[in-house]
C-alpha cells in the first residue's frame, strides 16, 4: 500500500532535531512522497530546498498563507514566481482566505489570494487553497480564475455540505486531515466526506498540526507526523465503508495527477 501526505509543514522548527528520523518512520509507515507546504518566503524556500536534495520523496509548494498576506509585497511575489519556475515546486500556495482569525487585513487576504491565482494561471501549476470562514469571497475569486488553473485542492476542508458541493462543481479536490479523526469536531466531516467522488479526494497530515484523536497510544509531545497519515487514512475508510486500500489507490493516483508528481 502506498500513501502520498499532500501537505506536511516538515520546515517547522518542531522537527528541526529529528526532521531525518521524522522521514525514515515515513517511509516505514508507506509514506511514499510528501508534499512540502510553503506558507510564507522562509518556509517556500526551505521547503524547495529539501525537495530539490530529495525530489523521489518530497515535493514543494511556494505562497503565502492568508495569516502573513499583508507580507506578501512585490519584492515577496517576485522570489515566489521564481520559486514557480522550479521543477518541485509542484503547486502554488498555501493561499486563500482566513477570516476566522484575520491575522491579515481582509482586504490584504484579498489581493495576495488573487495574485496567487494570476500567478498559478501564468505559470500553469496547480493551486494549494486555504479556506475558512471565508467562503463567500473564496468561492468567488476561485471561480473568477478557475477557467484559467490547471487544477487545485482545498486543503484541509472543515467546511460544510454546500462548501463542499461548490468546491467539487467547480471540479477541485478535496484535501481531508485528521479534523476527520475528532470525535467532538469531525462529525459533519465524517459524515459529508463520502460524498466527495473518489477521484476529487486526497488525503494530508498538515503535520505538526492536526494530530490525529484516534491515535492510540498518543504522543508525548502531541507533534503530528506524516507517519499518522495511515489514521486519516483508516478513519476516511470507515466513513466511505471500503477498505483502506480502495482509498490509498484513490488518493495516491489523484496526487500523481493534481501535482504531476511521476515516482
Amino acid at each position: 500500500m502506498e500513501l502520498i501526505d499532500i501537505g506536511a509543514n516538515l520546515t517547522h522548527e518542531s522537527f528541526s532535531s529529528d526532521l531525518r528520523q521524522v522521514i525514515e518512520d515515513a517511509k516505514n509507515a508507506n509514506i511514499s512522497h510528501i508534499i512540502l507546504t510553503g506558507t510564507d518566503l522562509k518556509t517556500s524556500l526551505a521547503a524547495k530546498e529539501l525537495s530539490a536534495a530529495s525530489p523521489s520523496m518530497h515535493s514543494s509548494t511556494a505562497g503565502f498563507h492568508p495569516h502573513v498576506a499583508s507580507t506578501f509585497d512585490d519584492a515577496a511575489f517576485a522570489e515566489i514566481a521564481r520559486l514557480s519556475a522550479s521543477t518541485c515546486v509542484v503547486a502554488i500556495g498555501e493561499t486563500g482566505l482566513d477570516y476566522n482569525r484575520n491575522f491579515s487585513s481582509k482586504s490584504d487576504q484579498l489581493t495576495a489570494f488573487e495574485r496567487h491565482l494570476e500567478l498559478a494561471s501564468d505559470v500553469h501549476k496547480p493551486v494549494f487553497l486555504h479556506q475558512r470562514e471565508a467562503h463567500e469571497d473564496f468561492y468567488r475569486l476561485l471561480a473568477q480564475y478557475r477557467g484559467k488553473l490547471t487544477g487545485g485542492v482545498v486543503h484541509c476542508f472543515t467546511d460544510n455540505e454546500a462548501a463542499l458541493k461548490d468546491y467539487l462543481a467547480l471540479d477541485m479536490y478535496i484535501g481531508v486531515t485528521g479534523w476527520i479523526c475528532d470525535e467532538r469536531r469531525g462529525l459533519d466531516l465524517q459524515r459529508i466526506t463520502p460524498m466527495i467522488p473518489l477521484n476529487r479526494l486526497l488525503i494530508e497530515t498538515d503535520a505538526p498540526y492536526l494530530m490525529p484523536r484516534n491515535l492510540n497510544p498518543k504522543p508525548k509531545n502531541r507533534r503530528n507526523e506524516p507517519k499518522y497519515l495511515i489514521s486519516v487514512l483508516e478513519k476516511i475508510a470507515e466513513c466511505y465503508q471500503v477498505s483502506p486500500e480502495v482509498i490509498a489507490q484513490a488518493t495516491t493516483t489523484n496526487a500523481k495527477i493534481l501535482f504531476n508528481i511521476d515516482l
